[in-house]
This record gives C-alpha cells, sequence and structure tokens, in this order.
C-alpha cells in the first residue's frame, strides 16, 4: 500500500508562525523531485509545538496541494487515545491517505496497553494505520507478538520501525507475512532495510534529497545495485549528520541552504549549532546539493 521514500516533511516556520509559501512550495517541490509520499505533523514537522488548529490545519494543506498525485500519511499519534482518535478523524475527513501514530510516549504502556491503544483508533476510525514504533524517543518498544496482534485488525497495515534493530524486520514478516508494510524510521538504515524486507523508508534526508532518496528505492526494486550502491553512499553522511542534533534541526538548517525555508525551530529546539551546520555543509557537499535546489538526477 504504502512504499519507497516517503518525506516526514519538516513544517516551515517564519516570525514564529507556519510560512504557508514555503510549506506550498516544499510540497510541490517533492512532488516534482520524484518522493512516493508524504507525512505532515510526524516529528520532523514539530508536532509536540504545533496548536490543534495548526496540526489540522497543516494536515488539510498538505492533502489540497498533494490532491492525490502521491499519498498523504498523516502524522495523527499522542500519548492520549482520546486525541489521537480526533487526529485521526480530522486526517480522514480531509482526505488522508492513512495515519502514522506513534507508539504513546511518557505514559509508558504496557504491551496490553499498546494494544487497547491501537484498537480502540482503529475500531473509531476506518483508516490505514500505520505504527511509529521508536523506543528512543518513546521509551516503550512494540513487541513484535503485540504488532502481530495488532495486524490482524483490518486498518492496521504496517510500521515504521525505528528500533534500530535489524533483525526486527525479518522477525516481523516472520510473524505478519510479506503484505505488513515495513518502513524504516531510520535514514542510516533506509538501504539495509531494504535487503531485511522492507518496502521503504519515511525519512528526514529526504525533505533536502528527494530525487536521490527516491532513486535509492527505485534502484531496488528495479535490481539496480550499481546505483543503489552508489546512492547509498553518497546519501550516509547525510543520514548520519543530520541527526548530529535534535531533529528538525539539523534539516531545517540544511533546507535553509538550498531555500526552502529558513532554519527557525519553535522552543524548546533551537536551531542548529554552529558546529552542527559544519558538518551538514559537509555532508550537503558530499551528496552534490550545495547550492540551489536541483533538478532530478538523470535516471
Amino acid at each position: 500500500m504504502f512504499k519507497g521514500s516517503i518525506t516526514a516533511l519538516i513544517t516551515p516556520f517564519k516570525k514564529g508562525e507556519v510560512d504557508w509559501k514555503a510549506f506550498d512550495n516544499l510540497v510541490e517541490w517533492q512532488i516534482e523531485q520524484g518522493t512516493h509520499g508524504l507525512v505532515p505533523c510526524g516529528t520532523t514537522g514539530e508536532s509536540p509545538t504545533l496548536t490543534y488548529d495548526e496540526d489540522m490545519a497543516v494536515v488539510e494543506r498538505c492533502v489540497e496541494i498533494t490532491n492525490k498525485r502521491v499519498p498523504v500519511i498523516a502524522g495523527t499519534g499522542s500519548n492520549s487515545t482520546h486525541e489521537a482518535i480526533t487526529l485521526t478523524k480530522h486526517a480522514k475527513s480531509v482526505g488522508a491517505d492513512g495515519a502514522l501514530i506513534v507508539t504513546p510516549y511518557y505514559n509508558k504502556p504496557t504491551q496490553e496497553g499498546l494494544y487497547a491503544h491501537y484498537k480502540k483508533i482503529h475500531d473509531s476510525v476506518a483508516l490505514p494505520i500505520i505504527i511509529y514504533n521508536i523506543p528512543g524517543r518513546c521509551v516503550i518498544d512494540m513487541s513484535v507478538e503485540t504488532m502481530a496482534k495488532l495486524a490482524k485488525l483490518p486498518h492496521i497495515v504496517g510500521v515504521k520501525d525505528a528500533a534500530g534493530d535489524l533483525a526486527r524486520p525479518l522477525e516481523t514478516r516472520a510473524a505478519i507475512g510479506p503484505d505488513f508494510c515495513q518502513l524504516s524510521g531510520d535514514d542510516i538504515t533506509a538501504a539495509a532495510f531494504l535487503a531485511q524486507g522492507g518496502v521503504g523508508c519515511i525519512s528526514v534526508v529526504s525533505n533536502v534529497a528527494p530525487a536521490e532518496c527516491a532513486q535509492l528505492q527505485d534502484a531496488w526494486v528495479e535490481g539496480d545495485l550499481e546505483t543503489f550502491a552508489e546512492l547509498r553512499d553518497l546519501l550516509l553522511p547525510l543520514a548520519k549528520t543530520l541527526f548530529c542534533e535534535s531533529n528538525p534541526a539539523p534539516v531545517k538548517y540544511a533546507a535553509s541552504t538550498l531555500g526552502l525555508c529558513t532554519d527557525e525551530v519553535r522552543l524548546p529546539l533551537l536551531p542548529a549549532s554552529e558546529k552542527a551546520r559544519r558538518l551538514v555543509d559537509g555532508a550537503m557537499e558530499h551528496a552534490g546539493l550545495k547550492g540551489a535546489k536541483r533538478k532530478a538526477r538523470s535516471a
């Protein structure tokens, strides 16, 4: 259902407000460059500091601009089940193609609580749901057994896996089967995840290298391992340095060097430090991304 390079969109800001012109241009550019899907209002979109109204407006605007050219998977997760249901219902009402729902952070529910959380959302909204498992941010780790139980529900269609364990996609595939959509949640594992049974990546790097990230995924599907290896190595420094400080500060700085938006983030995050900027500059140069926005690489 969902596959390839799916961009976890940044939310551009200007003087404390959402920069709608920059957002519109970013979405159009992503589609032009070949991105396979978009995720508005994920962590990379600074959803924790968006107001309810802003969150809903960003999702609606993304759906409107995209106009079904690529899938839109709205970030609608919360550590409040009620809040997650409200956001997911809104995403469905405006035409989103799916919902990315993170495991409840801070509350630390049991595995039984995780199952109950997702089942309640599933039963409340008929929209395809991608589970977002990211123990590094949420503390809890959904087990393969819990995920397999949830996968029996018709609207639970896949996982964004940021557990950092490359055995996990194999174990999940063995427990659930090949039709369950497994997407890498870490750019550093995007290439390896494909070899372990994954079908794509929800990517931060693709905010600034959408063509290259999409072509990496396409090359794997087409069996073009030479191009695949070239792009894997080209993108490696970005996959590391865009996380040298708290996401999305480094990628927003990278986007600002391409003229996509300002590097503004909301407190408690701060813009990328001078050290981080130097690292990002080097990674951008390695990937051939310095200067103005590029056209897609030739196939």
